[in-house]
């Protein structure tokens, strides 16, 4: 069974500004410095006019992991994230080694008032018995405490930029 997702974060920044930003490579490199994790890295980027795409690579040491999900992956979480961006929106699927599942979603970024509003929504799909439920809900929990990092990060950014 798959879990629904769907989570906002906002901005003092307009959504031009935002859009921008998620779309800039020394942007993503900078924020995986800052929040990546374990061996982070930005494994392809493009960009073509109205376009760009990017796969990046997250880690979380093993012992970070909760014993149950530990198990399973028998060591280290790696996360390759692969986003497509096109006028303010974007699609993005995120797998996680050893795990049969992903999450698939779609990203908006709206103006909101005086600032902006970032928001995901999207599946995660686990198929391991017994266990897929309980980690679909570790994931699903995990992708909004990192995009909650990644506003604050994106806000610090944009700030620090004028």
């Amino acid at each position: 069974m798959a879990r629904r997702i769907e989570h906002h974060t906002t901005s003092p920044h307009s959504a031009e500004k935002v859009y921008g930003a998620m779309v800039d490579e020394t942007y993503l490199r900078d924020r995986l410095a800052a929040i990546g994790g374990k061996d982070a890295q930005l494994v392809t980027y493009s960009s073509t006019g109205e376009n760009t795409s990017y796969q990046l690579k997250q880690g979380v040491p093993a012992e970070h992991v909760p014993s149950a999900v530990k198990a399973a992956l028998g060591g280290d979480l790696v996360i390759q994230r692969t986003e497509a961006w096109a006028a303010g929106a974007g699609t993005v699927e995120v797998a996680v080694n050893g795990v049969p599942g992903r999450l698939e979603g779609s990203f908006t970024v709206l103006d909101n008032g005086s600032g902006s509003k970032l928001t995901l929504s999207g599946e995660v799909k686990v198929s391991i018995p017994f266990l897929g439920g309980k980690i679909e809900k570790l994931i699903a929990e995990q992708v909004a405490i990192l995009l909650d990092k990644e506003n604050e990060f994106t806000s610090q950014w944009l700030a620090n930029r004028g």
